[in-house]
């Protein structure tokens, strides 16, 4: 179990570009262990950006990315990944030809996640029952709640200390999505800090212990999840109040 409250992912100052074009400006986010971090803003802020920042895909151009004390903004994606930072990329993402089962044991290929195999197994098929219900059936004929299930079981079968989330909202009807958020919700429950992004102002607000808001790059607010849910800006810009 985390220590909760003790600062696990730190963000200061964080630039990046892709050429010429800027994305992230100035950007400076903590995430302490325990908590439910939300990320939210329209399409096109550099949400997705940010993550991959965090998860070792992009490297950025200035600024500092720490977990648990240590500099991981010039680290490969795989190297993070055994420190305990795990992505759930947007899109699901997972293998169409592969099994439910073979696209979870894909999830554990570190070393310290091998040894756990079979324990983090039974967690996400008690946590997933569909998925082990479906453990032979291939990835790609299932729906697509079905997918964003088995794509958050792969990366919990990688034993994170740290799940990031990207979008596990998009394209879900509104009685999945409450689903989504609820499994969310009991993954900070079982020890696991969450950084999640999210288009989903209300429901990914709803569940956060703090949030930012990132505007064309830039973070505009921050606050408790329950205090920016009543900032008079978010409910115009975002809830349509």
């Amino acid at each position: 179990m985390p220590i909760l409250g003790k600062a696990m992912l730190r963000i200061k100052g964080l630039h990046f570009s892709y050429g010429d074009l800027k994305v992230l400006w100035d950007v400076d986010i903590d995430v302490n262990a325990g908590e439910i971090v939300t990320v939210v803003g329209a399409n096109g802020a550099g949400k997705s950006t940010l993550i991959r920042n965090i998860s070792g895909l992009e490297k950025p151009g200035s600024g500092s990315i720490t977990f648990n004390g240590t500099d991981i903004g010039t680290l490969h994606a795989h190297e993070v990944v055994e420190l305990g930072i795990v992505q759930v990329p947007e899109g699901r993402k997972i293998f169409p030809q592969m099994t439910v089962i073979e696209n979870l044991r894909m999830g554990s290929f570190i070393a310290r996640a091998r040894k756990l195999r079979a324990a983090n197994m039974e967690r996400v098929f008690a946590m997933f029952p569909r998925l082990k219900e479906r453990e032979k059936q291939l990835g790609g004929t299932m729906s697509g709640g079905e997918q964003q299930m088995l794509a958050i079981a792969r990366g919990l079968m990688a034993d994170p200390k740290l799940l990031l989330l990207d979008e596990p909202s998009l394209g879900l009807s509104p009685l999945l999505v409450k689903a989504i958020f609820e499994i969310i919700a009991e993954i900070r429950k079982q020890g696991v800090t969450v950084m999640l992004v999210e288009q989903n102002v209300f429901q990914s607000l709803k569940i956060a212990d703090r949030g930012y808001v990132l505007e064309t790059g830039r973070v505009v607010f921050k606050d408790a999840g329950s205090a920016l849910l009543t900032n008079e800006h978010i409910k115009k810009a975002y809830l349509g109040m």
